[in-house]
């Protein structure tokens, strides 16, 4: 069992304005020897997604910076709804420029799309590295309208973490639900009427936005557009990266590596952890 690692609050602030926040863990100075490691989670979800992957890394000898997106935990929600993609790579290139060399940038699903983006788009290398986690310029249509339904809905909050912890429940079906439900305050905010309501723009899931990150033909041509190593990691039970969409984009991207997580659906880190994370560091080695 991995240590719990020391880590630390850093904020940025975007190039509009927005406070970011950024979670980072283990010693600078190994930057010297083995590349940082930014973490970008996904639709939804907030940086407390990578919690065991940092204790992981900082174990490994790796320093990591694991950031909240705009719209999501305690970062910032627009208040002009500016969630273009160019907002997107804005942060990350301002969360890379802090850190002592150039990373390895890991995204899962949203998180992915920003890096491809922005590494895949630019004439110039800032990273080290890509890992995609499930996510591809190709999705499945029902994999993605099954998370975005579940986004959209309880908008007026719930009542107690228990209804939280069973509406969780029942969108991770295939997960064992968590000992400690105070753990999910980490993803909810208590507001004034006592509620609690999810930890995202809501936004994030409007049809403006959603539009905008499902574009398979430039997501496509940023990943073959990228000059640094490419690993995409897979949950063998994910609904939204197929094993035919893994195929195809293997064809297309031939340059790729890539890693299968059994008993893993979309949220790989969350639903096995362990094998995930070995398989980032393996890659990072």
């Amino acid at each position: 069992m991995n240590p719990k690692p020391v880590t630390s609050t850093v904020t940025f602030k975007s190039a509009d304005g927005l406070t970011l926040v950024g979670e980072i863990a283990g010693d600078a100075a190994s930057c010297r020897d083995k590349p940082p490691v930014i973490l970008l989670h996904g639709g939804g979800q907030t940086r407390h997604a990578w919690k065991k992957t940092q204790a992981a890394l900082t174990a490994a000898g790796f320093y990591s910076l694991a950031m909240d997106l705009r719209g999501h935990g305690d970062s910032d929600w627009s208040p002009t709804e500016n969630y273009s993609a160019a907002s997107f790579t804005s942060d990350l290139k301002i969360a890379i420029d802090s850190l002592p060399a150039p990373p390895v940038v890991v995204g899962a699903s949203l998180g992915g799309i920003v890096t491809l983006v922005f590494q895949g788009e630019s004439d110039l290398v800032f990273t080290r590295a890509v890992v995609l986690v499930d996510i591809a310029p190709k999705v499945e249509a029902k994999g993605v309208e099954r998370i975005v339904t579940f986004m959209r809905s309880h908008h007026d909050g719930f009542a107690s973490l228990q209804d939280a912890a069973a509406a969780v429940g029942a969108y991770l079906k295939n997960r064992k639900g968590p000992d400690d439900i105070e753990g999910l305050k980490k993803n909810l905010r208590c507001r004034a009427d006592g509620r609690y309501y999810w930890h995202w723009d809501p936004v994030l899931v409007s049809k403006e936005f959603l539009a905008q990150v499902d574009d398979e033909e430039r997501l496509l041509a940023a990943a073959k557009n990228l000059r640094v190593p490419l690993l995409l990691v897979r949950g063998m039970m994910s609904d939204v990266v197929t094993t035919s969409i893994l195929e195809e984009f293997l064809e297309h991207v031939p340059g790729a590596s890539f890693v299968d997580v059994p008993a893993a659906g979309h949220m790989v880190a969350g639903d096995s952890n362990d094998v995930f994370t070995q398989a980032l560091i393996d890659f990072l080695a």
